[in-house]
This record gives structure tokens, sequence and C-alpha cells, in this order.
């Protein structure tokens, strides 16, 4: 299954239900901050996100229980492959050189990323 870049309400609403695990429209409105949308608004934006196959639901009579199809890990995993390949001619180099030139890296922050890939260099 491919994964499709979802919008910024269509991310908070998967936040939501990652952390949740499964809700009904009701629990994810409860979850969101103020200003709250509409209802019809979250459970239209449920129902994109079941055509984008990325949530499911159980029925109980007319009422729908959520629950997301993709794990928070699998969608960020998508979405860095979508960066590297837009933005950085899907190198590595060039992305830690964006980060190390444009954010102003600390030393601190260096050392803690050589010492993930030092951990990681046995795997």
């Amino acid at each position: 299954m491919e994964i499709r870049t979802l919008t910024r309400a269509e991310e908070e609403i998967m936040r939501i239900l990652w952390q949740l695990k499964k809700a009904f429209v009701k629990d994810i409105l409860t979850e969101m901050p103020e200003p709250k949308p509409a209802y019809n608004t979250v459970s239209t934006i449920i129902r994109i996100l079941e055509r984008k196959e990325v949530v499911g639901y159980t029925a109980y009579g007319k009422t729908h229980e959520y629950y997301p199809l993709i794990t928070e890990e699998e969608y960020k995993r998508h979405e860095m492959k979508q960066l590297m390949t837009n933005y950085f001619d899907n190198s590595l180099p060039n992305l830690v050189s964006f980060f190390v030139k444009d954010n102003d890296l600390k030393t601190k922050d260096l050392d803690e990323i050589m010492k993930l890939i030092n951990d990681h260099k046995g795997e």
C-alpha cells in the first residue's frame, strides 16, 4: 500500500488516533485544541482518511469507531522519504549539510548525531 501525504488537519487527527488507538469522532474532538472544529468537519476529515486508506472503522449501528491502519512510524518514514526525494536529491549528506549550515547545530547536537551513527554501525 502506498501512503499518501496528509494535510495538516488530517495529520492532527491521525496524531490523536495514534495516541488513542481507537476513537469515536466525539473522542477525537475532545482531544483537539481550542478553538475546536465542528463535529461535521472532523467527521468529513475522517472519511477522507478512510478513502486514503489510513483509517479503518468498526460500525456499531450508525456509529463508527475509528482506528489507524498505518503506524506513526510508517507515516514518518514515508514523509522523510518524500522530504529526501523532493528537497535533498535523495542524499543524506545533503540533508545533514542543510541542518549543519542553516540550523546552527551546536557541537553537542553533532556529538549526539555521531553517537547515534556509531551505535547503529553494527546493526
